[in-house]
């Protein structure tokens, strides 16, 4: 299952609200919503431009919760 990182990057390290946070970030606050809530996910090029505005990887972002993954 996939899982975000979003709330917490935006509650520790940026302290906005979900409005604000969209609008840095560059994507509607509905849309941020549904991320965040996980009941959709980013494209990879949205993920990609996420990620390189929160100065993260896309991994500090998303993650596997619970699956092991074979090599």
């Amino acid at each position: 299952m996939i899982k975000n990182n979003l709330k917490s990057i935006r509650m520790q390290e940026y302290m906005q609200n979900k409005r604000e946070f969209a609008k840095n970030i560059g994507i509607a606050e509905q849309q941020y919503l549904r991320y965040e809530n996980e009941l959709t996910f980013p494209s990879l090029e949205v993920s990609l431009k996420m990620s390189y505005k929160l100065n993260k990887t896309v991994n500090d972002i998303w993650y596997l919760e619970n699956e092991k993954i074979n090599d």
